[in-house]
């Protein structure tokens, strides 16, 4: 992830068909220790992060996936779904794009932070520490909630609504 000025982020929602006839989406639970005592709902994002300053928003969000899930978004077309606000002040833009994932392949980066805090030792940790599939009512569950609008936007911009 590289920091930015901007505190604007970019991501990509991954989601694939179900054999329900419904979608699943990709999402992300962030890597850490202080993410590994929050509770489960409410703490899982799509693979996003921050933007260069000289870097498209679609190839932020592309480049984030990759450094996140530890392969690329898959090719075709995009789905813009717009930004949002979160509670610390960032805007996070989001994206969509069909695709299918093994989430056993995923391997992230890390990132290296004091640990235990002002201990003085750094550790590293993966910047995820896993990527599952979920329904859309679950995911809007799983997911911050300011991100959650970007389910709903996404089956609302699908033709048959998901």
């Amino acid at each position: 992830m590289t920091v930015s000025k901007t505190r604007r982020s970019a991501g990509v929602l991954l989601f694939r068909r179900a054999d329900s006839g419904g979608v699943e989406l990709l999402l992300a639970h962030p890597g850490g220790p202080i993410w590994a005592r929050k509770p489960d709902e409410g703490s899982w994002s799509i693979p996003k992060g921050l933007l260069d300053a000289d870097e498209s928003e679609w190839d932020a969000a592309r480049r984030e996936y990759l450094e996140e899930i530890g392969s690329p978004v898959p090719d075709g077309p995009h789905i813009d779904l717009g930004e949002v606000k979160l509670k610390s002040g960032k805007t996070v833009i989001g994206f969509a794009v069909e695709g299918d994932l093994d989430v056993t392949t995923v391997v992230s980066n890390a990132f290296e932070m004091a640990w235990p805090p002002r201990s003085g030792r750094m550790q590293s940790f993966p910047e995820i520490d896993r990527a599952e599939w979920f329904d859309p009512e679950t995911a809007k569950r799983k997911l911050n909630p300011a991100q959650a609008v970007f389910v709903d936007r996404l089956l609302d911009a699908l033709p048959t609504g998901g």
